[in-house]
């Protein structure tokens, strides 16, 4: 009883929705969205930052409401705001791996796609690739850095248990989503348009020289241009990782002014 005493209710409660906030932020990031991350690793990974996170930010506990369902949309409120920074982090992730998708089909790689570790699925290893660099960038870059700051931030701009669907936000998600398409073609570009220049030049060969296998002498060429041009086409997925951290805060901070009212 003595240890129970020691737990302030109120203050408990607050915890609960900083931690609301940063588990749903960390359960969408590329690597702890996996499998292979232990589930207790990352309970045990959100509790501990949202208590670094908690001592910094002051929640008025006035806020809380004297009924079940009011508590509960106050946490759901809590939850939108985590799916919203994390969806942000995702969506781009989901642009490269959208360019390595793209790029692997065009190589014939489809037919050779491996099982991920991570989901359990079949998927491109031109994908996979594009993935763990951008990944690697964005870590090299402190953009990860930049999401803790955003995330300290968000209590500022967007008070627990206050979260407006804004018409504005909408639509900057929305464009958010039309923009993972458009990096996933500027990243992948060069390689396809390669590729298709490679696969018009041995149908005219077909054409023109029917003894020969087309089949058998493509297939290895067409790789063998596939992974030297995305290896250089890596170069532009450092600039566009670049590019996104630098404009990574002033996305997550115009979408939170947004959720919290405007």
């Amino acid at each position: 009883m003595e240890l129970v005493n020691l737990i302030n209710p109120v203050e408990f409660k607050i915890y609960l929705l900083v931690l609301t906030r940063i588990s749903l932020v960390l359960f969408l990031l590329p690597v702890f969205s996996t499998t292979m991350f232990p589930a207790l690793c990352k309970a045990g990974l959100a509790m501990v930052i949202s208590m670094l996170i908690y001592s910094v930010v002051h929640v008025d506990p006035a806020i809380f409401p004297k009924t079940l369902i009011g508590v509960g949309i106050i946490f759901l409120s809590e939850a939108m705001i985590g799916i919203t920074i994390g969806l942000c982090i995702r969506t781009f992730f989901g642009s490269v791996e959208l360019a390595g998708q793209i790029i692997g089909f065009q190589m014939g790689f489809s037919m050779i796609n491996v099982v991920d570790p991570q989901s359990g699925s079949n998927i491109s290893i031109m994908e996979q690739l594009g993935y763990w660099v951008a990944i690697l960038i964005f870590l090299a870059l402190n953009g990860h850095h930049i999401m803790l700051l955003a995330l300290i931030e968000s209590f500022r701009l967007v008070p627990p248990g206050f979260f407006v669907i804004h018409k504005l936000m909408l639509n900057k998600v929305l464009d958010i989503g039309a923009d993972m398409f458009i990096l996933g073609i500027k990243i992948g570009a060069p390689v396809i348009a390669a590729l298709l220049f490679t696969s018009a030049a041995f149908g005219l060969m077909a054409k023109f020289s029917p003894q020969m296998n087309v089949m058998i002498v493509a297939f290895p060429l067409k790789i063998f241009v596939g992974l030297v041009l995305f290896g250089f086409s890596l170069e532009i997925v450092i600039l566009i990782v670049r590019n996104y951290i630098m404009h990574f805060k002033e996305l997550l901070m115009s979408l939170l002014y947004f959720a919290g009212g405007g």
